[in-house]
């Protein structure tokens, strides 16, 4: 029968340890965060042998009474709470006592301290939990603790640790979410005796995320900043066209704390919805500042994660709050040179509300807020409802696929640039500008639209549809086309007021044509047809399944599909505007899409899965050739749509090259 006991204090402390200490990163993040919770304005790291061997922590803070030192190193004694009531209005890093505590029972521990009113400090030495007596010594004011052989009483952890440079990336990787934090704070990181960081108070936060990681981040910086209901959020996040292969350049700062949340970093991914291309992850640099009583930090011993009271209302205030930025700023992706970057990067350190990847960002009032709730499809991609409906062929015809398709919307193009031209002949055309919104539109003034006759064969009958004609009021001229030319047969040759612009004609045309797909679902304006006949489609075991799943997400898109027995599916409506393609064909490779490891996507990822694929099986194609009137036509609809600056699947759209930049180039400044 098993007997029950208690556990010695040396159990309980390596227990302990086991859970706060798990390599000399966290020695250094504990360390460190107790230094700027003392108030210090310069905290210096020392490591040898990539903390393995020792970790030397020196501030300036507040410092510690000889009678205090014992106490600093008991389990469980701690400045910062007195009450159980205390927990739910933590204001500093720690609370917990219990990391130097846990350091000093797996290690060789001393620390160093005096305050203001003392004219001596003194110090205490912990071997293995085991204390020594107190001594004085002489020291400057604030706290030294220095920490020597890390997990020499247990060799089982110690064996788990990586080798001396591994272990000093982690360390390197600790120190700088503190740093990132707390940029009035001088901070120095060596190894070795080898300086690697040497951080000067920072004049904004800008300068010291482009101090700690490089020049091209900050030039890709861009500011958010948003208040609701006492909670905002500001920061930086980077250019799509800046992008990383995995997360860890995310971070999360709530009220000080750099935390982990995968909410919250799911919230950062669908801002750049559309933006980055798959298996790409976004850069952001994000405060969070609420009241405490919000949030439970009492969730880990290492206190990386934390328990919001309304996580929904968080995620929804960073997803709006981002990608309200992302639709008032012009994403154009610019070519630079050495010396333009050298200016991009002295703004970004000397102009932190400015637009350090692009100098300025389009007026903030140009777009309307993105709705951020995250529950619906139409929500989810924030339709805008001052946006000008796309109508007609123009737009019916380009969610079919294929050469004839193509052949169809080239002609639909050429109506429209013939329309456009005879309207705006008596007028002189104001020149279009790169900015997020191409006519700046003021909340007094309307953007309205009329038909221009397109004819459309219906069942041999003509049809008149609606395609919009562009007019801010009537004291101002509707757009002309902008003149273009076509390179190579796949890229698109303009200019605005500020360079060149070469443009992948795929591209831009892939977005533009899911745009007016998403406007249709997101409206219910999506004509759909039955079938006379209804259509049986036999599939496998495996895509039965997808489609049984997809159901939903195809409805929405009009395609009414339903089980017929075995393997098979009964196809009896279809959306009006995919006439030209058999709708066994167009199933089949939906169904092929989400097999390809699609499959466990939620039904809104579905629908714009479906969405994506469409607009790229029916935009023109790198090798088609365009007529001018056909290039004018595409480049006058680039500014009716958001985001163009990027296709669906997150490439750039365009490439710009500034006045500037050419005149550098061409040696002529």
């Amino acid at each position: 029968m098993p007997v029950i006991r208690q556990l010695p204090p040396a159990v309980i402390n390596k227990i302990a340890a086991g859970e706060v200490i798990e390599r000399p990163a966290s020695v250094v993040k504990e360390l460190l965060e107790n230094s700027v919770d003392a108030g210090a304005d310069r905290v210096e790291v020392s490591m040898t042998g990539g903390g393995l061997e020792s970790i030397r922590v020196a501030d300036n803070g507040c410092g510690m009474s000889a009678d205090q030192l014992h106490l600093a190193v008991a389990s469980h004694a701690t400045s910062k709470i007195e009450s159980a009531d205390d927990l739910f209005h933590v204001a500093t890093l720690g609370f917990r006592g219990e990391a130097l505590a846990s350091i000093a029972e797996v290690s060789h521990f001393l620390v160093r301290s005096r305050t203001a009113d003392e004219l001596a400090g003194a110090q205490l030495r912990v071997n293995g939990g085991d204390r020594a007596a107190l001594e004085p010594c002489g020291c400057d004011v604030g706290t030294t603790i220095e920490v020597r052989d890390l997990f020499f009483n247990t060799p089982v952890r110690r064996k788990f640790l990586r080798a001396a440079a591994t272990e000093v990336s982690y360390c390197t990787e600790a120190f700088t979410r503190v740093c990132l934090a707390y940029p009035a704070v001088r901070f120095v990181l060596k190894n070795n005796e080898r300086v690697l960081f040497d951080l000067p108070p920072a004049v904004n936060w800008a300068e010291r995320i482009t101090t700690l990681l490089g020049r091209e981040v900050g030039a890709a910086l861009i500011p958010v900043d948003g208040e609701e209901s006492g909670i905002r959020i500001s920061g930086y996040v980077a250019d799509p066209n800046f992008s990383r292969g995995n997360n860890r350049w995310q971070y999360l700062f709530l009220n000080g704390r750099c935390i982990r949340d995968r909410s919250l970093q799911h919230a950062l991914t669908e801002a750049y919805r559309g933006l980055l291309m798959t298996g790409r992850f976004p850069v952001a640099f994000l405060r969070l500042e609420m009241p405490v009583e919000l949030v439970d930090v009492n969730v880990h011993p290492t206190k990386m994660e934390v328990r919001f009271q309304d996580a929904g209302r968080i995620y929804s205030q960073i997803l709006g709050t981002v990608r309200r930025k992302f639709l008032s700023s012009d994403l154009t992706l610019r070519v630079r040179s050495a010396q333009t970057q050298a200016v991009a990067n002295r703004q970004t350190g000397a102009a932190p509300d400015a637009d350090p990847a692009r100098g300025a960002s389009s007026p903030a009032g140009s777009r309307p807020p993105l709705s951020a709730a995250p529950t619906t499809f139409a929500t989810s991609f924030g339709a805008d409802p001052r946006m000008p409906a796309a109508g007609g062929r123009a737009a019916e015809a380009r969610a079919t696929s294929g050469v004839e398709q193509r052949q169809q919307h080239r002609q639909d193009l050429l109506d429209w640039a013939r329309g456009q031209s005879a309207t705006t002949s008596d007028h002189p055309s104001p020149r279009p500008s790169t900015a997020a919104t191409p006519w700046e539109v003021d909340e007094q003034r309307q953007v309205s639209a009329r038909p221009i006759a397109s004819p459309i064969t219906t069942g041999g009958q003509q049809a008149v549809p609606a395609i919009p004609e562009i007019r801010l009021d009537d004291a101002q001229p509707a757009v002309r086309p902008p003149a273009g030319l076509q390179l190579h047969q796949r890229y698109l040759v303009t200019e605005d007021e500020q360079g060149i612009l070469i443009i992948d004609q795929h591209a831009l045309h892939e977005r533009i044509l899911y745009e007016q797909l998403r406007e249709k679902v997101e409206s219910g304006r999506m004509e759909t047809q039955r079938l006379l006949v209804p259509e049986p489609v036999d599939l496998s075991g495996a895509e039965l399944a997808v489609v049984l799943e997809s159901i939903d997400a195809l409805a929405n898109v009009g395609i009414g599909v339903e089980p017929f027995g075995g393997d098979s599916v009964l196809i009896r409506s279809y959306p009006a505007m995919l006439s030209r393609i058999r709708p066994a064909e167009l199933l089949r490779q939906i169904v092929d899409l989400l097999v390809e490891g699609k499959r466990g996507l939620e039904k809104r990822d579905m629908l714009e899965e479906i969405l994506n694929m469409v607009a790229c099986k029916a935009a023109v194609k790198a090798g088609d050739s365009l007529a001018g009137e056909e290039v004018a036509a595409l480049l006058s609809q680039r500014h009716l749509f958001r985001d163009t600056h990027h296709c669906p699947h997150g490439r750039p759209t365009a490439l710009a090259f500034s006045r500037e930049e050419l005149d550098r180039r061409f040696k002529r400044i």
